[in-house]
């Protein structure tokens, strides 16, 4: 049977729980940006939102910016990510990634291939790739030398509408097969996160639930540590 054809084999809820386990350490905060800011009010805003609890990566996600203002934005917020130990991704562009210095590009399905962002951003570079909700996608991603693989969007969401709509037990798939992590992205607040850690994600990652959090950045990022302590299976 094909790889593409097991995409069509649903995975049962329990599956994961089928293996052993190998460790993994515990899940944690992936921060992405909204797709439009206003530069200086979103600096202070990451120093806040980094401040409100541990935070592993944030990935810079503008749409319809010309190059300089991304690149002016990487600027900006590097300093910032740098003195909370946040790893820096931008998405989509490999090309802007390097001339930025940032740590790492995220890739859509559509933004080029791994192995030409790896010539530009070096090994020590992370990069990611979407997957969507394809264990098939999954797979290539990390045979072409990913970093680590997402999946989404597991809720509704309005930062990036998508019709994919991945089902928890793609985690607990993705973790029995490969020591890749792999991130849990799409409408995720913290009431939601909980499943998603238990399941097996390594990464949780979150837009609206931190910026647009009533208490602010920092409360937001703080309102997921419960979920975060989840334990997995």
């Amino acid at each position: 049977m094909s790889l593409d054809a097991d995409e069509t084999i649903p995975l049962p809820d329990e599956f994961a729980t089928r293996f052993d386990q190998g460790f993994r350490p515990p899940c944690q905060l992936y921060v992405v940006s909204p797709p439009a800011i206003v530069l200086a009010d979103f600096v202070e805003a990451a120093k806040a939102a980094f401040d409100g609890g541990p935070v592993a990566a944030f990935q810079l996600r503008l749409k319809d910016v010309a190059d300089d203002d991304v690149l002016r934005a990487c600027e900006a917020l590097l300093p910032v990510c740098a003195a909370a130990d946040v790893a820096f991704l931008l998405n989509d562009r490999a090309d802007l990634a390097a001339k930025a210095g940032v740590d790492g590009v995220h890739l859509g399905q559509s933004d080029g291939s791994i192995a030409e962002a790896r010539k530009l951003l070096g090994a020590g570079s992370t990069i990611g790739r979407t997957c969507h909700d394809s264990r098939h996608l999954a797979m290539e991603a990390g045979e072409q030398g990913a970093d680590y693989v997402a999946f989404g969007a597991f809720y509704d969401t309005t930062t990036k509408p998508s019709h994919y709509r991945p089902t928890p037990p793609i985690l607990g798939w993705w973790t029995t097969l490969s020591q890749l992590p792999c991130v849990a992205i799409g409408g995720i607040f913290p009431e939601y996160a909980a499943p998603l850690v238990a399941a097996g994600a390594d990464f949780i990652a979150v837009v609206r639930a931190v910026w647009d959090h009533p208490a602010g950045p920092g409360a937001g990022v703080a309102a997921f540590a419960e979920a975060l302590a989840t334990p997995r299976g």
